[in-house]
């Protein structure tokens, strides 16, 4: 019976730590994880052209290496991404499945 009380108590503790963490993660992911709208491609159009410029002038030689580093592990995150979407797509780790 104590072991069941204890369970409870663990549940409760834990549902009450994890709603303030899904909070915030709901917050952020309604901003985050929405498709761009109209209104925002002129603002996107304007960032490309942003990092056209950059990379013509060379002005990206002068970022800090706290800046580079962040965005190499960006790029990365999107690089395996990509590579488990492969994974699933294929169904495989290794290769496709070719029937001969």
């Amino acid at each position: 019976m104590s072991g069941a009380v204890k369970k409870v108590g663990l549940i409760s503790s834990f549902i009450a730590t994890a709603k303030p963490n899904l909070q915030t993660f709901v917050k952020y992911a309604k901003v985050e994880l929405t498709p761009p709208k109209l209104s925002d491609l002129p603002e996107i159009k304007n960032e490309i052209s942003k990092m056209i410029q950059t990379a013509r002038t060379g002005r990206w030689k002068n970022i800090t290496v706290k800046d580079a580093t962040l965005k190499s592990l960006i790029a990365l995150e999107v690089y395996m991404w990509f590579y488990v979407g492969e994974c699933i797509g294929k169904r495989h780790l290794i290769g496709y499945d070719i029937k001969l």
